[in-house]
């Protein structure tokens, strides 16, 4: 995916942007205290990130009942990394003090070095939350949002918009290691720079999307399954557990390893133009990547360049990781219902 500072994208040249993503980078070593609003599941789990990660936290929240319950389930969480044995039992009172909750926006806002906006997703509140934040923040700090699909540039008509930027978080944030980064061409490249810069500081893998586009990958992806799943549930052709377990079977094995689209190059570009052009789908993008002889592992370039491995070399690969994925998964009784 391209990202929104590269040089292809801005124009700029390569020096330009190297500066500015080590401004960025810079920038996110020198952030001290980062001010999350919304307190609940989201905002509570990405407090307990940052927090985890040594950097004071202002957790904002209109109603203190949300905030009480909110520093609850971060001492849920910490107790479960020292259940799993990611930290020591001392820690958790350490990471705790780190997490100061309130219910005074403008006072938290003062001494931000960055901004997590984590409300709901709706669009008035969201808009009411940002233009705060733009008045009550200093004008360096960059404000991130934690939408999961919304226009929050469409709905951010401020005049700092160029410090607007999506860091969209997977729940459990504290847990699940990617961010999507999100700009729009408005967006400074040095804000991008330094969000995913932060995101790398605080243990995340940041991916940066070459521009806005509503649901992002992830949740795009996961759209398109769930409408299938809809389908079978609907039309009585399997029960919840029997898709489940189909997709863990297969899917759950297969994609930590190779993802959706590597598993086009063992598929196959020809062979996967061919179905396309079977249920009448347009085949141009596979008819360009065929011509050019770009037909996946056993030409040894597809999506992917396999630079110079044989076939067999890249299939042993990616079989030895399948048996190493099952075993560790069936030990674990992943495969059966939580």
């Amino acid at each position: 995916m391209a990202d929104a500072g590269d040089a292809a994208a801005t124009g700029a040249p390569r020096d330009a942007r190297e500066a500015r993503e080590a401004r960025g980078a810079g920038e996110a070593r020198d952030v001290k205290t980062v001010l999350v609003v919304g307190s609940g599941v989201m905002g509570s789990s990405i407090a307990q990130v940052f927090a985890c990660a040594g950097i004071d936290v202002h957790l904002v929240d209109v109603h203190q009942a949300a905030l009480d319950r909110a520093m609850g389930l971060i001492e849920s969480g910490l107790q479960t990394f020292v259940e799993f044995g990611t930290i020591g039992p001392e820690s958790v009172a350490a990471t705790l003090s780190r997490v100061v909750p309130s219910t005074d926006l403008v006072s938290a806002a003062a001494g931000a070095d960055f901004v997590v906006e984590a409300v709901s997703e709706d669009a008035n509140v969201k808009r009411a939350v940002l233009l705060a934040l733009d008045a009550a923040c200093p004008t360096e700090v960059v404000i991130a949002s934690n939408t999961s699909s919304l226009d929050i540039f469409g709905l951010a008509d401020f005049a700092g918009v160029e410090r607007l930027v999506i860091a969209h978080f997977f729940a459990p944030a504290h847990i699940i290691p990617l961010v999507e980064v999100v700009p729009e061409p408005r967006t400074a490249p040095e804000v991008v720079g330094m969000t995913r810069a932060l995101m790398e500081r605080v243990g995340k893998s940041p991916i940066v999307l070459a521009r806005f586009v509503p649901s992002f990958i992830v949740n795009r992806i996961q759209q398109a399954i769930g409408r299938a799943v809809e389908e079978i549930l609907e039309n009585g052709w399997a029960g919840p557990e029997e898709i489940d377990r189909a997709v863990k079977l297969s899917l759950g094995v297969r994609l930590p390893i190779v993802g959706v689209v590597q598993t086009i190059d063992f598929t196959g570009l020809d062979v996967v133009r061919d179905i396309l052009v079977s249920i009448g789908r347009d085949t141009s993008f596979f008819d360009e990547k065929v011509r050019e002889g770009r037909l996946g592992v056993k030409a040894g370039r597809g999506m992917y360049d396999y630079e110079g491995r044989s076939e067999v070399e890249v299939l042993r690969k990616r079989d030895l990781l399948f048996l190493e994925m099952v075993q560790r998964l069936t030990e674990m009784h992943a495969f059966e219902p939580v």
